[in-house]
């Protein structure tokens, strides 16, 4: 006889806009604007479309995100069919350097999660206390333990919005199923700025392209969706 079947991951969609040279940011204290409002908007939809959105705990320090469904009709229509109005948020964090009060905790009615190095997990308890559920997952961080837990909790889609370090983690382990990447008409051009991803041996090479699913300008920018799995490839 078989144990019981384990959930499956969620499906895991990657977001991100670029510079034409690739950063994701410039070097200066102020937040670099990348896309346009209809950009913006359709990234909102396809917050609306997951049941969770994930960012680094350097994204949540640096820059205070709220990770809500934004459009009252994607809110109200997601509540409807008996969902929380935005998705739940997460987050991972290798020390706990959190800010309890910071948006990602402190705005919205929304599940949060912080998945953390076990070295860190009761600090981190006791810094947020009942403002998000802290759950160990290894240290030094497994991803995969952070997709498993995912899915134990119903999480069926899940949209990395970044950062960085993030993204490329996802990457270089090959957890990523899609890839939502919006060039911007612009370069920045200063080394000292985070690109959208660094050093790493990535799954996708010359010998292994990732398909394209979709190219399409949206006003000034243009978004270009990769599979990156072979359930990307079925959507």
């Amino acid at each position: 006889m078989t144990g019981p079947r384990a959930a499956p991951r969620p499906y895991v969609l990657l977001s991100c806009a670029t510079s034409i040279d690739g950063y994701i940011d410039d070097a200066t204290d102020e937040r670099l604007l990348l896309s346009n409002d209809a950009d913006l908007d359709r990234v909102d939809a396809v917050r609306a479309g997951c049941d969770a959105i994930l960012v680094g705990a350097g994204t949540v320090r640096r820059d205070d995100p709220r990770l809500l469904v934004r459009c009252d009709r994607r809110r109200a229509d997601r509540v409807a069919r008996g969902l929380p109005a935005s998705p739940t948020r997460v987050t991972v964090t290798g020390c706990g350097d959190l800010d309890p009060d910071a948006r990602f905790f402190t705005v919205g009615v929304t599940d949060r999660i912080v998945y953390c190095a076990r070295g860190a997990v009761e600090k981190t308890r006791h810094r947020l206390g009942e403002r998000a559920t802290v759950v160990d997952v290894g240290d030094p961080v497994d991803l995969a333990l952070v997709l498993a837990d995912l899915a134990e909790r119903g999480i069926r889609r899940l949209l990395v919005e970044g950062g960085a370090r993030i993204h490329g983690q996802f990457l270089t382990a090959g957890l990523a199923d899609e890839l939502h990447l919006v060039v911007a008409p612009f370069f920045v051009g200063d080394r000292r700025a985070p690109r959208f991803v660094g050093e790493g041996r990535f799954p996708w090479h010359p010998g292994r392209r990732a398909r394209v699913l979709e190219a399409r300008q949206i006003g000034d920018v243009v978004l270009t969706r990769y599979a990156l799995s072979e359930r990307g490839e079925a959507t």
